[in-house]
């Protein structure tokens, strides 16, 4: 039953990854977060960051993959922002695996990341001034905060960081939303790679869920996610070209609004 629940969570993390460029990691850190912390394994929010990390390379990259192939990729300008995105991970993870990194901080982050977005999504997607350029040009002072930015908040929150790059992208360079989440699709990918295997390699032995772990990284666990979000992540770039971008803005700030209640919840 639980391998079931979790290749449907991994189908609609998917479809969510490839719409709105976040890759997955909004719904895949609240149920592995709810796993570990309830099946009493040490340090559940180290397990938690580096196991979605891993779930989102692999949501991220089929999305990716879809954006290639629709000829709607910018690759030089995304590495450039994930060449920062990997400094910023390095930065966030000795934070994350420190000892003062307690689970009530974890979700106050997240759940204050969240609150932050949708509110800037939703103001966004209800002005019908859009003010963004299909041509805007990323450059590498803009790259720096944005994936820098989004790298360390991959950290802190187990997400590929697309959290922080397509608004810092749309919103505050004003970089066309199509782009963005183009971009940010590709840079998730760098970030989300660069954070698991950080998380896998460079954490020591300890002792997972399952018997399929290394370091901080359960593969037994995030399997069925990444066979769920790969044929989602598909399904969702065709769907995000159907949906106006005032539309697309005003459901992820919808989205972002009711996981973040939830994480608050979960502290109660």
């Amino acid at each position: 039953m639980m391998i079931v629940l979790l290749l449907i969570l991994g189908v609609c993390t998917g479809v969510l990854a490839g719409i709105f460029g976040i890759g997955g990691g909004v719904l895949f850190t609240p149920v592995l977060f709810f796993i570990f912390s309830s099946s009493g394994l040490e340090q559940p929010v180290a397990w938690t960051i580096g196991t979605s990390l891993f779930c989102t390379f692999s949501a991220s990259l089929s999305s990716s993959i879809q954006q290639f192939n629709q000829k709607n990729s910018f690759l030089g300008e995304a590495i450039k922002v994930g060449l920062f995105g990997v400094a910023g991970v390095y930065v966030g993870k000795q934070i994350t695996t420190s000892s003062y990194y307690t689970e009530s901080l974890f979700v106050t982050i997240f759940a204050i990341l969240l609150f932050i977005v949708a509110g800037l999504f939703y103001r966004r997607g209800g002005s019908s001034k859009s003010g963004s350029k299909t041509d805007t040009f990323i450059s590498w002072r803009k790259s720096v905060a944005s994936g820098f930015g989004g790298g360390v908040i991959a950290a802190l929150a187990g997400v590929g960081g697309g959290v922080v790059v397509v608004p810092a992208l749309n919103l505050w360079y004003k970089v066309d939303i199509a782009k963005a989440v183009s971009v940010s699709s590709f840079v998730v990918v760098i970030i989300s790679l660069a954070g698991w295997l950080q998380f896998a390699l460079f954490s020591g032995s300890v002792a997972g869920m399952t018997r399929f772990s290394l370091g901080f990284v359960d593969f037994g666990t995030s399997f069925p996610l990444i066979v769920g979000a790969f044929s989602g992540g598909f399904i969702g770039v065709w769907a995000g070209k159907k949906i106006p971008e005032s539309g697309r803005q005003k459901a992820f700030s919808l989205l972002a609004v009711g996981i973040a209640c939830s994480m608050v919840y979960s502290l109660f």
